[in-house]
């Protein structure tokens, strides 16, 4: 996501270099480059002009500090405003209540409310350790029930059974008494989307709301689709008083728009991201992180999180010692740490919240892929136990053997033994205070902003 603004934007400070002072000349045509890029986000018309009167407002003129360039200055004073337009602070579901305190999902058909109502679920579970109940509203979808009580089961969530012949209501007040008499402290309700707005959806979700007093009303929105989100949002904001917003798909090909302009159009804050289809893909909305992102400042706070989360600390710490004491780095230590890296969302994932990557190209960007990581997997995967630990055994028919036991040509098998055997020596070298001692040797050679 923001891709195409962080390069315009990184081209703004390139054209800003050398000048002395922000003035309404010099940064007339930049203003016009971060409208145009902001436009082609898919953030709402409106928005757009909004944020671009607050920024020439406050940077025309404005004295360029001795450590700044005017260029850094310009976008200090966007980064300011974005973070404006996007909440200001992570704003946290409020569950004080007595329990069990009800959280209730709208949103369009399609949009992610089942799988967000579980993610949701999941969360709280694991990081608030509270009690949750889910419950499904939704008589309309087909199987919408049986998904609910299926996701419920992966994350050892309290599910409450449903049918299509029971009223939503109806379905609502025995949930309600069952998680009281369970002593739950949360209760999730997913309810049933259309494919557009329609006043018998909103007459359904307005009586449910009546009846369960929820504590949080989330509305649940696909960043695919763009300024039409932010529409949709304003649409359901006007009928049900909103607590918050979950965007999902900000993993997708999503140009951003949607998370631009929900807050200013709807008044309501975007609570959390949705960043993938697994149930632990689900990020709270941090609008000071995702503008240093969109800026090309990475986000290391949420990185350094997502390893305190989903790294198996007892499992790096055994290869720590393993390395230590001499012993061979083999395949199947590979195999853990690629999957360790699948578990935080990817390579993708991880290098969009590393600062700087706004200014690496495409091409180089494209060579880094989950596929590839995929694939490096299934290959280590399809060999024997015997061959993970000792890779030097691999010759000829096992290769064969591997590549068709994977469904992939002998060449990746190749590649992957040959890329191995690279990791392998660097290995070597980190052992005993190695690294330290290869980094002194490389000197001035490490390129800028690294820790050594």
């Amino acid at each position: 996501m923001f891709d195409n603004l962080t390069q315009r934007l990184n081209k703004v400070v390139a054209t800003l270099r050398g000048q002395a002072r922000l003035s309404e000349d010099n940064i007339k045509d930049s203003l016009r480059e971060v409208r145009m890029a902001l436009l082609e986000a898919d953030v709402a018309l409106p928005v757009v002009k909004a944020f671009i009167d607050r920024v020439r407002e406050k940077a025309v003129g404005a004295e360029v500090l001795q450590s700044l360039k005017p260029g850094q200055m310009l976008i200090k004073v966007v980064h300011q405003e974005l973070i404006h337009l996007m909440g200001d602070a992570n704003e946290s579901l409020n569950l004080a209540a007595q329990p069990p305190a009800v959280v209730l999902m709208a949103g369009l058909q399609g949009s992610g409310k089942t799988t967000s109502s579980a993610k949701l679920a999941r969360r709280l579970i694991q990081t608030e350790k509270k009690s949750v109940m889910l419950v499904s509203c939704d008589i309309y979808r087909p199987a919408a029930i049986k998904q609910l009580q299926t996701l419920a089961g992966e994350i050892e969530a309290h599910f409450f059974p449903s049918s299509p012949d029971q009223s939503p209501i109806a379905i609502a007040r025995a949930a309600l008494a069952e998680a009281r008499k369970r002593f739950m402290d949360v209760l999730i309700v997913d309810t049933a989307g259309r494919l557009h707005v329609d006043a018998a959806m909103m007459a359904e979700i307005k009586e449910l709301h009546a009846e369960m007093k929820p504590v949080e009303t989330l509305f649940v929105v696909d960043a695919m689709t763009g300024q039409d989100a932010a529409n949709t949002a304003k649409a359901f904001g006007d009928a049900l008083p909103l607590t918050g917003v979950i965007l999902t798909k900000a993993d997708g090909d999503a140009r951003g728009g949607a998370a631009l302009s929900v807050r200013h159009i709807t008044g309501k804050p975007v609570k959390f991201l949705g960043v993938g289809e697994k149930t632990s893909a689900l990020e709270p909305f941090h609008p000071d992180r995702l503008a240093s992102r969109i800026l090309g400042m990475g986000d290391v706070l949420s990185l350094i999180e997502e390893v305190q989360q989903k790294v198996d600390h007892e499992q790096a710490a055994k290869l720590a010692k393993k390395l230590q004491k001499g012993k061979g780095f083999d395949l199947e230590d590979l195999r853990d740490q690629l999957g360790q890296m699948m578990n935080m969302g990817g390579m993708v994932s991880l290098l969009d919240k590393l600062p700087g990557m706004g200014n690496v190209p495409d091409a180089v960007k494209n060579q880094v892929n989950d596929k590839e990581m995929r694939r490096q997997i299934a290959i280590i995967n399809s060999m024997t136990p015997h061959e993970r630990r000792f890779p030097d055994v691999i010759k000829g028919s096992r290769k064969k053997r591997i590549a068709l036991g994977c469904g992939l040509q002998v060449q990746e098998v190749n590649k992957l033994l040959k890329q191995f055997q690279g990791m392998q020596k660097m290995m070597k070298k980190m052992k005993g205070g190695g690294l330290q001692k290869m980094m002194r040797a490389m000197g001035g050679k490490m390129p800028p902003g690294m820790p050594f």
